[in-house]
């Protein structure tokens, strides 16, 4: 596999609006219509996806490993959100990145995130075949 075109220090943002499907109780992370721990972690995992995907070569993609965030203050229904992700390190397929995530006002969570470059083909196959084996 040729990871050659990804370097540290690739980045993107993502951006959205909080809606009443992004909150705590409907994620059943709490009981609060306030935006759901979940929600920020898979927009973190977006920007992550977003950075890099374009850079992989073909048949390639991420998968993600681990996510370790801080979710520091609430956002209620309708405040903008982004979320950054900032590629600071590659260890042959492991890809490690810088997260975090604001609304209008403040930074609402930071932390680190992993993914791992693999081959579609044979990662969906591997998936399959343990459908089959079960």
């Amino acid at each position: 596999m040729d990871i050659i075109d990804l370097a540290i220090g690739l980045e993107r943002r993502v951006e959205t609006k909080v809606t009443g499907a992004d909150t705590a109780d409907i994620y059943g992370s709490g009981s609060v219509k306030v935006l759901a721990t979940p929600r920020v972690a898979a927009l973190m995992e977006e920007a992550a996806v977003a950075a890099v995907d374009m850079h992989l070569p073909t048949g390639y993609v991420t998968v993600g490993t681990m996510i370790n965030i801080e979710h520091l203050r609430a956002t209620p229904i309708g405040m903008k959100i982004s979320a950054s992700a900032v590629l600071e390190e590659i260890d042959g397929g492991r890809l490690v990145f810088a997260v975090e995530a604001s609304d209008e006002r403040e930074l609402i969570a930071k932390g680190r995130h992993e993914r791992r470059v693999v081959e579609m083909k044979s990662f969906t196959e591997r998936c399959q075949a343990k459908l089959d084996n079960r």
